[in-house]
């Protein structure tokens, strides 16, 4: 064993000193460079305290014309061991007063900072070099010329040379700790690891001749090299506000990142919709935030997306196997639908996910409501859903996008058969604090479903910390908080928030101008054409703060009569979930509230709400967004809220105001809207006549500064952020991959 030891020390101790020695010399060039840097530093501190402090008796003394106090002044200063010798330059540029062993080399120097400036060099004499600082004196305002400050250098050198004896103390210790750290796991492991590393030195010091590397090694050293190249790349690749994101650019970076992988989405909301009606078969694609978001990344790279296929003529198209190509006129990607029965969904998505998880998960005072009996449909739903991913699955490591609440089982179902698969989860709402969540009777199921995931990623920071918290509650996990990861079952997951975003608008030029969707719904409503006007854009349901927005109204109308007749709300609040007895309390009562208000201070011929509880096309939207002097978003809680940034995106004139609830995501985000507490009705109500009442300069200056962050940080930054960090992974999982396969090999060889 002792020849052992010896052999190791002579085959990978000695090099690496020798490795180390090298390395030391070439660090202590630059170390001594640093520590004169450092020192000019620190003396042109010093020379700048002394300059102050001499500043007022100097001034007094030049005055008086006191030569004698001037130069014992000098004397005194220059007993500090550093500084050399002190002069004085009259405004003429003559050395006036200066202490004995003032260099006569150095006069007064030219180019100096004048009356208003200050001046440090350093100067080679002939016995060294030296530090020359420059300060202007004045007194009572007048100038009276510059001192001049010469400090010795000599102690550079003697820094120097402890610094150097320093490194070089440091990197022996550090070489025999090292030697000693190896020698010691050698001898545990010495069968194994050190045959293979025995081997790979070996190659690598080429005794006498040039030996090649071995085989098995080749490969891990490529490898490692790879692995080089991808955190340089990482780098280099950080996300940069200054470069608009695009659809060009999401599918450039899928090109080059996930070139030749798999890409499967898994969402309850389909892209494409086949509905029958009386002229035949038509193709819908429905108003969402997720599918705009989502579906760049499968035109880019021609996936699957596997959703509920909810339109009544979905099974007219689709194939043997449920697929179909979309989009329509342009086939990119499949779309792989999976059927559902109405008690299936009714447990599952408007049971489980919308009374039970959606209110637990949005304080928003509603109690969620769990049966077990919706658990078994959620629970059979998300394994049908998971069972279409591995189906459609054509490799063993595909990158799943998993969307949203209703598939929270989903991606531990996947990765107990798809162990090397990439899964991406987006919770797009809120999470709630582990108080909250522990009134979930499946939470720990639930918690090690998400656990599942490769990347777990939420809108804000916020939800992050408390989807930590409540792991580190409800579950024995071991959590990185610093860096955002849980280890359990064996398996890492990173939890990183990617708010979301929306689309940057094209096309703008084909809009409708401003002045004429002002004049238009304006004219639709019957209202004069200085009729302020404020809008709100929100499904029917109980998170969105509809209720407290209208109590706004009304406050606001109290506190500011001249604004009855002149003031209209314009709510649309497209109906949602309407079989769910709560929807169907809380529209009663929103359609109530209106009734009362419009009774109070409306007239025959004015409403100061107007519910349009009906859906609306996109473009209906935009052009009430560009008519309304303000964009009232008042949610109770919200993951992020994309119809503050649709209003901002909408409004290409710099005008407009948004009024936007603190309990958003996106209120972290768009600092320039007016910020309110929804509950505080009469906050809110202020707000609102502040917003309508705002000078078009106010407005002009907080809108551009949200349309330029919204349209960097647009819906392509988000996908694309997300993609980056799965490709990172991924490129990582499969070098060490690598690398184990090939010890492995090395090591079957060697026994």
């Amino acid at each position: 064993m002792q020849n052992r030891l010896l052999n190791l020390s002579l085959r990978f101790v000695l090099p690496l000193a020798l490795v180390l020695g090298l390395f030391a010399y070439a660090v202590i060039p630059f170390v001594d460079d640093l520590t004169v840097r450092w020192s000019v530093r620190d003396l042109d501190v010093r020379s700048q305290s002394l300059a102050n402090a001499l500043q007022e008796p100097l001034g007094e003394y030049l005055q008086a014309q006191e030569e004698r106090r001037v130069l014992q002044l000098f004397d005194r200063a220059v007993q500090d061991e550093r500084l050399y010798a002190l002069g004085f330059c009259d405004p003429s540029g003559r050395l006036q007063y200066h202490t004995a062993n003032y260099p006569a080399t150095l006069g007064c120097r030219s180019g100096s900072g004048g009356s208003g400036g200050k001046n440090q060099s350093l100067v080679h004499l002939g016995r060294g070099p030296v530090h020359v600082a420059e300060s202007p004196v004045e007194h009572n305002g007048a100038y009276l010329g510059r001192l001049i400050l010469v400090h010795d250098m000599g102690f550079i050198e003697r820094r120097s040379a402890d610094t150097r004896n320093y490194v070089i103390a440091l990197f022996v210790l550090l070489a025999v700790v090292i030697s000693l750290i190896t020698v010691f796991v050698a001898h545990l492991s010495w069968r194994g690891w050190v045959s293979s590393v025995k081997r790979m030195l070996r190659g690598q010091s080429g005794q006498h001749t040039a030996t090649p590397t071995p085989p098995e090694v080749q490969p891990i050293e490529s490898d490692l090299r790879t692995l080089l190249n991808e955190l340089n790349m990482e780098r280099r690749s950080r996300d940069d506000a200054t470069h608009m994101w695009s659809p060009e650019k999401l599918r450039a970076l899928l090109h080059e990142q996930l070139a030749g992988d798999e890409v499967l989405v898994v969402s309850n909301r389909e892209p494409y919709m086949h509905v029958r009606n009386r002229n035949g078969i038509q193709v819908q694609r429905p108003a969402s935030g997720l599918v705009t978001a989502v579906e760049p990344v499968m035109r880019a790279c021609s996936g699957t997306w596997i959703a509920h296929g909810s339109g009544s003529a979905d099974r007219e198209v689709v194939d043997r196997n449920d697929r179909v190509p979309v989009p329509p006129e342009k086939p990119s990607y499949t779309l792989r639908r999976v059927w559902l029965s109405k008690e299936e969904e009714q447990g599952y998505y408007y049971g489980f996910a919308n009374e039970g998880l959606w209110p637990l998960c949005h304080i928003a005072h509603v109690r969620p409501v769990f049966r077990s009996s919706d658990w078994a449909q959620y629970e059979a739903v998300n394994q049908r859903f998971a069972d279409a991913v591995i189906k459609e699955a054509r490799t063993d490591d595909p990158v799943v996008l998993v969307q949203d609440y209703h598939f929270a089982l989903l991606p531990r179902m996947v990765r107990e058969v798809l162990p090397k698969a990439t899964i991406i989860t987006f919770w797009h709402i809120p999470w709630p604090n582990p108080e909250s969540f522990g009134i979930c009777p499946w939470r720990e199921e639930i918690l090690e479903g998400l656990l599942g995931s490769t990347i777990l990623g939420f809108h804000t920071q916020f939800h992050c910390k408390n989807f930590l918290e409540t792991v580190d509650r409800y579950l024995e996990a071991r959590i990185e908080h610093e860096a955002n990861t849980i280890s359990y079952g064996g398996k890492l997951s990173q939890v990183e928030d990617y708010p979301i975003s929306i689309a940057w608008p094209d096309g703008t030029e084909k809009w409708p101008s401003v002045a004429e969707c002002r004049a238009s719904v304006r004219e639709e409503h019957g209202m004069p054409p200085d009729h302020l006007l404020a809008i709100g854009v929100d499904r029917l349901d109980y998170t969105k703060g509809i209720i407290e927005r209208f109590q706004a109204v009304e406050r606001m109308l109290e506190m500011h009569p001249n604004m009855v007749g002149r003031f209209t709300m314009i709510q649309i609040a497209a109906p949602t979930r309407s079989s769910l007895d709560e929807y169907q309390n809380f529209e009663a009562r929103v359609r109530a509230l209106v009734q009362r208000i419009n009774s109070r201070f409306g007239s025959s011929n004015y409403q100061p709400i107007i519910l349009k509880a009906e859906h609306h096309g996109s473009d209906q939207v935009n052009r009430y967004f560009r008519a309304a002097e303000a964009c009232v978003v008042t949610s109770l809680h919200d993951g992020m809220n994309l119809v503050a940034k649709e209003f901002v995106a909408a409004r290409d004139d710099d005008r407009g105001v948004l009024i936007l609830s603190q309990f958003t995501g996106a209120a972290r985000e768009l600092h320039e809207a007016l910020i309110v507490n929804p509950y505080h009705v009469e906050q809110s109500a202020e707000m609102l006549y502040r917003a309508v009442t705002m000078p078009e300069a106010e407005q002009c200056e907080r809108m551009r500064s949200m349309r330029t962050l919204v349209k960097d940080f647009n819906i392509y930054r988000w996908a694309g952020r997300m993609l980056l960090d799965a490709s990172r992974l991924r490129q990582r999982e499969r070098i060490m991959s690598k690398i184990r396969s090939h010890s492995r090999t090395s090591l079957r060889r060697v026994v």
